[in-house]
Formats: C-alpha cells, sequence, structure tokens
C-alpha cells in the first residue's frame, strides 16, 4: 500500500516537472525576441499622384482610400516607427487617418483569407495576392458597418469602412483615433504563424519589420513593380517561427494524453468528455483567430470522444458479462 502511494507520487511529481517545463519553454520563446538595434522610420514615400492609380487599369497596385490621411497627425505611425520605452517595438504598417466610415478599398486583385474581428484592431481584412506573392492587411475597419468577409476581390473594389473611436479596436472608455492600419508582406498569410513575432497580424513587433518580410506601403503603391515569380518571403526556422504556437499544441496533447491515459486506468468516463469539450472549445477560440493550431485541437477532441466512446462499451460489455454471470 506504501509502495503504490509512493509510486503514485512519484509520478504526478513527474508529469509535474514535465507541464512546468513545457509552460516554462513557452515563456522562453515568447520573449526571446530582442528589439532590433538598427531600424530606421520610414518617411512616406511621393503620394501625390497615388490617388490616380485606381482609375488606371493598367496598373497594379491603387491606394486603399479616397484621400490620402497622411496630413491629419503630426505624429502619424509610419513604416518602422519605433514605440517608446524600454520594450521598444516597431511599427509593421502605414496608419493613414480619415473620418469613421471612410470606405476602404483592395489595393490590388486577390481573394480574401480573413475576415473578422481581431483584438487590438476592430475588424480585420487580409487579401492573399499569389500573383505577386503578396497580401495586404486592412486593420480598424468597422465591425457594424458592410464589410466583405470571403471571396475574389479585383483592385479597387470595396471591402469594408473605417471604424469608429469605440469599435475599431478601442472603446467607449480607451477610444482609438480613427484610422487605417495598411500593411503589405511578402508572402501569404498561411506562411505565417498565428502567434509570436512573426504572426500574419503583426501591427508592433520587437523585429525590424522588414527583416521578417513587411515591406514599405507607400513604396510599393508608388513603384508599381513587382519582381519576376513575385515578392519573396523570408525563411523563419522552425523555433523562432513557430515555437510559441508549436509549444500550445504540445502542452495541450500531453493534457489530453494523460487525460487518456488516466481515464483508461481508472475507468472514468467524465474526463474525456470534459476532455473533449475543452479542446472543441479551443480548436473553435483559435479558429476564429485564423490560426492553424484548430486543426490539432480538433483532432485530439477526436481522441478524447474516442476514449470516451471506448471506455462506454468496454464498462457495457463487463456490466452484461457480470449479469450473465
Amino acid at each position: 500500500m506504501l509502495l503504490e502511494k509512493l509510486r503514485e507520487r512519484q509520478t504526478l511529481s513527474s508529469k509535474t516537472i514535465l507541464i512546468s517545463s513545457i509552460f516554462l519553454l513557452v515563456f522562453l520563446i515568447a520573449g526571446c525576441s530582442q528589439s532590433a538595434v538598427n531600424c530606421n522610420e520610414q518617411p512616406y514615400t511621393d503620394l501625390s499622384e497615388a490617388l490616380t492609380y485606381a482609375a488606371n487599369d493598367q496598373l497594379p497596385f491603387q491606394y486603399p482610400l479616397d484621400e490620402l490621411g497622411i496630413d491629419a497627425d503630426p505624429t502619424p505611425a509610419r513604416f518602422c516607427r519605433g514605440s517608446w520605452g524600454e520594450d521598444r517595438k516597431y511599427h509593421a504598417a502605414e496608419d493613414y487617418h480619415l473620418p469613421a466610415g471612410s470606405p476602404v478599398y483592395a489595393f490590388a486583385d486577390g481573394e480574401i483569407s480573413f475576415s473578422g474581428r481581431m483584438d487590438g484592431y476592430g475588424w480585420l481584412i487580409i487579401i492573399d495576392h499569389p500573383w505577386a506573392n503578396l497580401y495586404s492587411l486592412y486593420g480598424h475597419l468597422s465591425p457594424s458597418r458592410w464589410m466583405l468577409k470571403s471571396g475574389a476581390v479585383e483592385k479597387g473594389d470595396l471591402i469594408g469602412y473605417l471604424g469608429d473611436s469605440d469599435e475599431n479596436g478601442g472603446s467607449a472608455k480607451n477610444p482609438l483615433v480613427t484610422h487605417l492600419h495598411f500593411g503589405i508582406r511578402a508572402g501569404q498569410r498561411t506562411d505565417y504563424t498565428g502567434m509570436g513575432e512573426w504572426r500574419w497580424m503583426a501591427g508592433w513587433i520587437k523585429p525590424c519589420p522588414s527583416d521578417l518580410g513587411w515591406l514599405q506601403p507607400s513604396l510599393i503603391i508608388t513603384s508599381q513593380e513587382v519582381p519576376p515569380g513575385g515578392f519573396q518571403a523570408p525563411k523563419a526556422g522552425l523555433v523562432e517561427g513557430w515555437g510559441v504556437e508549436l509549444s500550445f499544441i504540445l502542452i495541450y496533447f500531453l493534457g489530453t494524453l494523460f487525460a487518456s491515459i488516466s481515464s483508461i486506468k481508472k475507468k472514468n468516463l467524465i474526463l474525456p468528455a470534459v476532455n473533449g469539450i475543452v479542446m472543441i472549445l479551443a480548436g473553435y477560440f483559435f479558429s476564429a483567430k485564423g490560426t492553424i493550431t484548430s486543426y490539432p485541437f480538433y483532432g485530439m477532441a477526436a481522441v478524447a470522444f474516442g476514449v470516451l466512446i471506448y471506455l462506454y462499451f468496454t464498462e457495457k460489455v463487463r456490466k452484461s458479462g457480470s449479469s450473465a454471470a
């Protein structure tokens, strides 16, 4: 009896150490990014002719608004602008200031790969442009006004409207100045993780944005040039680019594994049922955030419910065998 209790304590201690180590790994990966040392803010390129690009069907790109909106704020967040403080971060886009309700247009032909609510952005739309190997990001849109949610778009198509200060990522208590956060990045949305500094919806990041594939929007629009084969996306290492997301998957996978083993040993039907429901909710949450993490969670939910079904039928067979005896 004493030996059994010691073994149980030893097993519990081993599990606790393993899970604690994984959590520590996640925090280390999340915090390993250092602020860039050399990352210079880029002034807007000459946009004086930018509003005429929309009417020229021969040009691949256009400005995403009807007006420039670059003089409304005395200190606009330009591309690679750095924040203040020790935890310095850099702006991965350009901000254009126009009133709420201003229409926002697709800057090039493409396909909407994400359209939904996003923390800090209000409504966010991502358009992939595979012909140029780019994607464009439109943040701080209005969730209460009409917006496109899916499908192919052409240059100049209306995709949504700028949001009011209490719905565009701000709130009634902490309003956010109405503006369009417009980003352009080499690659497609699914080339990037949904977490960490390499995340596809990044607004402010510690590394220099240009090192992670972000491009200066006003320069891309005014140059009207696409390199042969499209823009080249940078390659991130597995840990550097996907470490945070993979660590979350690993933590939940081990949790599902331990729960499944424990359920089978103790013939507990409640534990796999709860675990399966939690995995489905987690999968739905990450799916709404546009990350690939949702698929492993749905897979773990299937495993949990598989264990539940197995336990249910083995218990049923055991009871029927007992009744026959």
